[in-house]
């Protein structure tokens, strides 16, 4: 398997962790040999519910006997898009209207974007430096880093790239300017929290110029950072939502939401402004309403800064340079990146797994299901803390 893996498989790197998962229960992995692993990652922020959730596989084994994909989005009523589409609408602030389903953060950043064009006339994005928004052109263009972007170049002009965080975006936000993509918490830079006021300032900037707001809660969102949506932190509104990864619990599916005003234009000059021919996959949205239900029923969210907490308090070395977190959204910083992949090799070895973030390759992503408990947080401390000391001394 490990062999077809790597000669069938295109491959993102030259080191893919090439652990072989033959299933996924809760917040563990079980590898060759029955090998168990503690996953510490959620694949990435997706499993925010844990893995093998017994409800969300009822409620996909259920609509799958009904039907699977009939027809490109927006066509036919289906009812698992609309209570899908009803119960993310109650969970948002008033302003938001309707969502339009896709099948990934890249695509309802795509649409996103489009539908900032579409309302303001204008070409002009403003985004942040070490932010990421997905792969695709458009949202690659917004992406905060050159590294990943200069290979592929031309992208999309007029796009101007600032510090998170540093108001002196503040007049580079003009009449002119269509949009500013901004995450309510930075999660590849290794988890940056606003500064005070910082989003208020882009609020109150795009008010005054006609541009709009758009808050990436791709991986902020569905009870990561402690709260249902990221947003909620600041008590900012942006114009347009883009959400996905734990969305769908643990199926694709991705979505951006705005008032219905904004979303009207999509239908004309020209119609089917935006069009997807899965998005809203209706087994994805089965899942995803459990999903929802459950987040906000169970309120599993509720307990995570307390939790985080709990792996601050217990991750102890002195070669930690910091440990920043909003919720169960972490960052464990390291002196360099070799230092964390050994550590991390290392954890894996002892079962333990995680990683480290797209720009801050010094910092260990924690990120586990919102489920997980606190004897679980305790054994992953012992472990990560003794695979520090084993490479580190």
């Amino acid at each position: 398997m490990r062999q077809a893996f790597l000669q069938y498989l295109a491959q993102t790197s030259d080191f893919p962790l090439m652990l072989e998962i033959n299933r996924a229960k809760g917040v563990y992995l079980f590898g060759r040999g029955g090998k168990k692993y503690i996953d510490l990652i959620s694949g990435i922020a997706v499993s925010n519910l844990g893995h093998g959730q017994q409800q969300i596989q009822n409620a996909i084994r259920h609509q799958i006997r009904k039907y699977s994909h009939l027809m490109v989005y927006g066509e036919f009523v289906q009812s698992p898009q609309i209570k899908l589409a009803k119960a993310l609408i109650k969970s948002l602030p008033q302003s938001f209207e309707q969502v339009f389903f896709v099948n990934s953060g890249s695509e309802a950043i795509e649409g996103a974007l489009k539908l900032a064009k579409r309302s303001t006339k204008r070409s002009k994005l403003v985004a942040f430096k070490d932010s990421y928004h997905g792969s695709s052109h458009g949202a690659l263009s917004i992406c905060g880093n050159d590294d990943f972007k200069k290979a592929f170049e031309p992208l999309l002009p007029h796009v101007h790239i600032h510090a998170y965080g540093d108001l002196t975006v503040i007049p580079h936000i003009d009449t002119h300017t269509a949009a500013v993509v901004v995450e309510p918490i930075q999660a590849e830079s290794g988890v940056r929290l606003p500064p005070e006021g910082f989003l208020e300032a882009l609020r109150t900037r795009c008010n005054e110029t006609g541009a709009l707001l758009i808050f990436d809660e791709v991986q902020t969102g569905f009870g990561r950072t402690g709260k249902l949506w990221g947003m909620e932190h600041s008590n900012v509104l942006p114009d347009i939502v883009v959400m996905a990864k734990a969305m769908g619990g643990g199926m694709p599916l991705g979505g951006f939401a705005a008032s219905s005003k904004l979303m009207a234009l999509f239908k004309n000059d020209p119609i089917l402004g935006h069009i997807t021919t899965q998005g809203g996959h209706p087994v994805s949205c089965a899942a995803a309403l459990t999903a929802l239900d459950l987040l906000q029923k169970e309120a599993f969210f509720t307990d995570a800064e307390r939790k985080a907490e709990l792996f601050k308090s217990l991750l102890v070395h002195p070669k930690i340079k910091d440990i920043r977190y909003k919720g169960l959204m972490m960052a464990v910083e390291f002196e360099s990146f070799e230092v964390l992949k050994a550590i991390i090799d290392k954890a894996i070895e002892k079962g333990v797994l995680t990683d480290w973030f797209l720009f801050c390759n010094n910092s260990m992503r924690i990120a586990p299901p919102l489920i997980i408990s606190d004897s679980e947080i305790k054994k992953c401390c012992k472990i990560l803390n003794e695979a520090i000391t084993e490479v580190l001394g």
